[in-house]
């Protein structure tokens, strides 16, 4: 079990533990499709949830992950032989079958960095699965298993009706690794926000008992549909406290879609403008009665935002008609679309409402860039380095507006890391010489020198230090 540690108390990851056009591309790939036959009669439903759990229990599974990792040896230790060694590390989770030849949906935190990966079906039978897809950026994964020609049951992923809290949702999986459970509970809320679990942090909330092990099992609703994917709790103990999380459907077909693609990541239109949330101090400068929305404060030039005419200080109040309560729902409604749609936004200027057309495309650049790692007698040995761009900024989950030029990727062993330099870190100058380009740094480094000034923008802040290697 991984804890995050956000601004509400603990927030437990289960590690150990939507647009018609969507149904046309589900249909191709051969997804099962979405019915509203079960339960029979409101009265069935109220006597009992035994034909929902009939329909959807057969197509969740366990997911059964390891890997080996290399122990730590203290130094007081080494000095009388001791030496590091290799430890076995497991990882116990859920997942649901979305296409009858053995497609899995599951969580990434279950099988990241696994070795081996286990599947054990709802009748106890295993497999070992492959990995067709993972996204750590919304902490989704797609699996496959052989099944010889056999047709497994499925479960339908429903991105097309819109959860309402107080919905009725039953939450199927494998807590514990005690075997498959249901519990139930309804939608306790939707669209929340700010609870830092992935990228994109746009979650249905459920007071449906979900604990260890259930994470990356279905949030099933009254028809026996997926309508998300079990992923995160509040808690104190580790344990269900009633608030739990789950990945909306529209993210699972949005992955889900992509692997049966053949794609082995995820490809999600980019807005191109900032925005922030309207605060209620925002909302009565602007003279609206209430807060909501996002406000632009930057639109990235030649961006779709920029083209389409997005303009700072406008706000988006909708997008593909979904009512937009934050700068999350921006982000997350638009991440959701099909690259090359034409998306409408209800933006509000100048004290009225309007509507422009906004095309979904791809950030802008390389999202590899043209990273480098530096090395040598430098004060940047061991980190690698790249020229800033907005498709390697979304990619790495960077803020695309944090900065320009030369960013810091990441921070290997080496004199960089002990001097500081973190990933997100732009260098600005090295030695009084302005920098753009990752053959301005190397160019400079490779000039020699035995002291070094090198200031960096962190956080907005500009930060000079001087270093001898």
């Amino acid at each position: 079990m991984r804890a995050i540690k956000v601004l509400i108390p603990a927030l437990v990851i289960l590690a150990a533990c939507s647009d018609p056009s969507s149904r046309s591309r589900a249909q191709d790939a051969g997804l099962a499709q979405p019915t509203r036959t079960v339960p029979a009669s409101a009265g069935a439903m109220k006597m009992s949830f035994a034909p929902v759990v009939k329909r959807a229990a057969p197509a969740v599974v366990n997911v059964s992950s390891r890997r080996v990792v290399r122990t730590q040896v203290d130094p007081f230790w080494q000095m009388f032989g001791a030496v590091p060694g290799n430890r076995v590390e497991g990882s116990l989770g859920s997942g649901s079958i979305v296409r009858s030849d053995g497609v899995i949906l599951t969580n990434h935190h279950n099988i990241e960095g696994a070795q081996q990966i286990m599947v054990q079906l709802a009748d106890r039978r295993e497999f070992a699965a492959t990995v067709l897809l993972d996204d750590p950026r919304s902490d989704l994964a797609v699996l496959k298993i052989d099944t010889k020609g056999e047709k497994l049951p499925t479960i339908a992923i429903d991105d097309a009706q819109q959860p309402e809290v107080g919905d009725l949702v039953l939450a199927i999986g494998n807590p514990f690794g005690v075997g498959q459970t249901v519990t139930n509970g309804i939608v306790s809320a939707t669209a929340r926000s700010n609870v830092g679990i992935t990228d994109f942090g746009f979650f249905l909330q459920t007071d449906a008992a979900i604990n260890p092990g259930n994470s990356g099992g279905p949030l099933v609703d009254m028809d026996g549909d997926l309508i998300g994917v079990n992923t995160a709790i509040l808690s104190r103990s580790g344990t269900s406290s009633g608030v739990g999380f789950a990945i909306p459907a529209a993210m699972a077909k949005q992955v889900v879609n992509a692997a049966l693609g053949g794609s082995r990541t995820v490809a999600r239109p980019w807005l191109g403008a900032k925005t922030q949330s309207v605060t209620p101090e925002i909302a009565a400068s602007l003279g609206q009665r209430t807060p909501r929305g996002a406000l632009v404060a930057d639109v990235w030039p030649g961006s779709a935002a920029d083209r389409a005419g997005l303009k700072p200080g406008d706000i988006i109040l909708k997008v593909g008609g979904q009512d937009v309560i934050d700068e999350s729902g921006v982000t997350y409604y638009f991440a959701g679309r099909r690259i090359g749609e034409e998306e409408p936004l209800v933006v509000l200027r100048d004290g009225r409402e309007r509507t422009i057309s906004v095309r979904a495309e791809a950030a802008p650049g390389n999202p590899k860039g043209d990273e480098r790692l530096i090395s040598g007698r430098n004060p940047l040995d061991g980190a690698s380095i790249a020229t800033f761009n907005p498709a390697m900024a979304d990619a790495a989950g960077l803020d695309p507006f944090a900065g320009k030029g030369v960013v810091v990727t990441r921070v290997g062993q080496g004199f960089a890391q002990e001097a500081g330099f973190r990933p997100g870190d732009f260098v600005l100058s090295i030695n009084g010489r302005s920098v753009s380009t990752v053959g301005d740094v190397a160019a400079i480094l490779n000039a020699g020198s035995r002291g070094w000034r090198v200031t960096i923008l962190r956080g907005g802040q500009q930060i000079t230090a001087d270093f001898r290697t």
